[in-house]
């Protein structure tokens, strides 16, 4: 039994393979043996501090395997039930770890271990984007940044099935050309294009009604200036950083425009927020859609896998494997 630790906030050398001792479920928890682990983006900013956590600790939300202990008041879970998460305590970079059952659920069986690892927290980012926060309609065009990335791929494939007109950025012709395999209808180059004009040559001077933006810094005035009229920046992360305070006055000169930033966490707030966005994920991935596994790590390697995405050299999803 192996865990990762996190003893101080700095690069991926802070990544601590350590033994984990035996751990006892308490009441309301379950032991689960894990057989895959979710690497998300989330994991960079608990490990730099950019969303600080009480250190020493463990690191990772997602992961999936078999549970193999429940604690006396566990009713709805049971010994070899598969199982998955991607919210509550951190502590998913880990061969076994503990987790309140109420923070479980139970895996389809068209789902495995590596795809649920690969998509259980991006899988839900995208329901509660595209469904609630912005709720997306048939015949919309939207603009999604970092299209080939690992949320940004399934929301693409979802967009195609809500019948949405997608326009993506990625940032070389590799990650161009995936984007467009899955259906990406405008792949905008953030390199060698400018994103905002190309929007507007693409919808012919209107702009989009909203932009999912994950990269933060880097691409809020891009967003920004591609919104049409009363549109909606959505700005749920900040891989290049966190947006720079701006006066609100400039949403006015950009056309009345409105910004929000999300979090998964207060989508998913109860048990019943978590069944309706987890049920529509596992109804989603019946439609045919392409989850790209990028690469898989060993759970030791776990610094080798965040260096990856820190680099933006990912496509789709990594997993560590314990």
């Amino acid at each position: 039994m192996h865990q990762i630790i996190v003893n101080e906030y700095g690069g991926p050398d802070v990544l601590k393979y350590m033994p984990l001792t035996e751990l006892r479920p308490g009441a309301d928890e379950v032991l689960v043996e894990n057989k895959a682990i979710g690497v998300n983006y989330i994991d960079v900013y608990h490990r730099t501090g950019l969303y600080p956590i009480a250190l020493p600790s463990g690191i990772g939300l997602e992961s999936a395997g078999i549970v193999t202990k429940i604690g006396s008041d566990v009713t709805d879970l049971a010994v070899g039930d598969r199982v998955a998460t991607a919210i509550g305590s951190l502590g998913a970079y880990a061969t076994h770890r503990l987790a309140k059952s109420y923070h479980l659920v139970k895996l389809p069986d068209h789902v495995d271990f590596e795809t649920a690892a690969a998509v259980m927290l991006k899988g839900m980012t995208c329901e509660y984007l595209l469904h609630r926060c912005f709720p997306v309609s048939r015949g919309m065009t939207v603009l999604f940044h970092a299209i080939a990335g690992g949320v940004g791929s399934l929301a693409c494939q979802w967009l195609k099935q809500l019948g949405v007109t997608v326009i993506g950025t990625a940032g070389s012709a590799e990650k161009i050309a995936y984007a467009q395999s899955i259906g990406c209808d405008h792949a905008i180059n953030y390199v060698t294009e400018n994103v905002a004009e190309r929007v507007r040559e693409i919808t012919h001077g209107d702009g989009v009604p909203v932009v999912f933006d994950s990269v933060g810094r880097a691409t809020f005035h891009s967003s920004i200036d591609s919104l049409s009229i009363r549109g909606t920046l959505v700005s749920f992360g900040n891989a290049s950083g966190p947006v720079e305070p701006f006066a609100l006055a400039l949403l006015a000169q950009k056309g009345a425009l409105y910004v929000t930033r999300p979090a998964l966490a207060h989508y998913v707030t109860n048990p019943a927020e978590l069944e309706l966005s987890t049920s529509t994920l596992f109804n989603v991935l019946k439609q045919e859609m392409r989850v790209r596994i990028n690469q898989r790590f060993d759970l030791a390697d776990a610094r080798a896998a965040h260096q990856t995405i820190e680099r933006r050299e990912s496509i789709g999803s990594n997993i560590l494997l314990p």
